[in-house]
């Protein structure tokens, strides 16, 4: 399962770029890399965002550093109705000179870039507290977006509301061979997670046997298809929890879940509490920043 090599065109700057990545209705670039950092701040729009091989929910105001050459994309759900936006900055692999990366000066964003190659993904409040900031990157004259760049990195090497999205970081082998296989993989689950996916039903997919596909995906993902599955069935169910108000067994159900149980242990297993308690943290969670 291969990624697509994603080329960033050149501008007047040698160092970076800010740009408005805006589709009529969702984001649809495919699994991809490229050696360029990235800065992406999620204007409008929600889905679910692959990073490795890490598999979240995404909504407005998510902000994510990924690191050079780091297989990721953003899909968004079907069922919005504002265009999908995002304002993204690419960093060079050569954005800093060598001899001031090493200085004590950057020691802060030094240690920063090289976490980004795990995925970070910042808190809302760290995302909202940078907004403008970032937004002025599409504007400032090119010195001072150098420096306003400079110091949004700072102010992001320096706080500790984050979390790392590939945790025990993510080796990939850099071609295109099998390039459209994940993107086939990704679409289908998409479509299907709701009902029964069977590895033959996958594979079949892909043109591969069962078996040759369960090694392969677990090779180039590093957690078998049935773990990467149940993960993204459970992300399905987090944000069935908090925007809407049916029963935990409608969501089991609606996920895909024939076992109520079964469920309650996939849960607990990526989110390390119970459906009733996600729904009323992050209802808190809401509540506590709307004051």
């Amino acid at each position: 399962m291969k990624a697509h090599y994603k080329h960033i065109p050149e501008v007047e700057s040698n160092l970076f770029k800010s740009l408005i990545q805006r589709n009529n209705k969702e984001f649809d670039y495919p699994w991809h890399y490229h050696p360029e950092y990235e800065l992406t701040y999620i204007i409008s729009g929600h889905g679910v965002r692959y990073v490795g091989n890490n598999i979240e929910n995404f909504f407005e105001e998510d902000l994510v550093l990924i690191g050079s050459n780091m297989p990721h994309c953003w899909i968004n759900a079907g069922d919005q109705q504002k265009s999908a936006k995002a304002l993204v900055t690419y960093l060079k692999e050569d954005f800093f000179d060598k001899t001031w990366v090493q200085s004590y000066e950057f020691d802060g964003i030094r240690r920063l870039l090289s976490l980004s190659d795990k995925g970070i993904k910042f808190d809302k409040t760290v995302a909202l507290k940078l907004r403008d900031s970032i937004f002025e990157l599409l504007t400032l004259s090119p010195l001072d977006k150098l420096l306003s760049l400079l110091q949004i990195l700072q102010e992001l090497a320096q706080t500790n509301k984050y979390h790392l999205l590939c945790e025990q970081g993510f080796f990939y082998e850099l071609n295109s061979t099998n390039n459209e296989r994940i993107n086939i993989v990704y679409k289908y689950i998409q479509k299907h997670y709701h009902t029964k996916i069977t590895l033959a039903d996958i594979a079949a997919q892909v043109n591969m046997s069962e078996e040759y596909f369960s090694r392969f995906f677990s090779k180039i993902m590093h957690k078998s298809f049935f773990e990467f599955l149940n993960e993204y069935k459970i992300n399905r169910a987090c944000k069935l929890l908090i925007e809407t108000d049916r029963q935990v067994s409608e969501v089991c159900y609606a996920c895909g879940y024939e076992s109520i149980p079964f469920f309650y242990r996939q849960f607990k297993k990526f989110k390390d509490c119970q459906p009733k308690n996600y729904r009323l943290k992050y209802h808190k969670i809401q509540s506590l920043a709307a004051q």
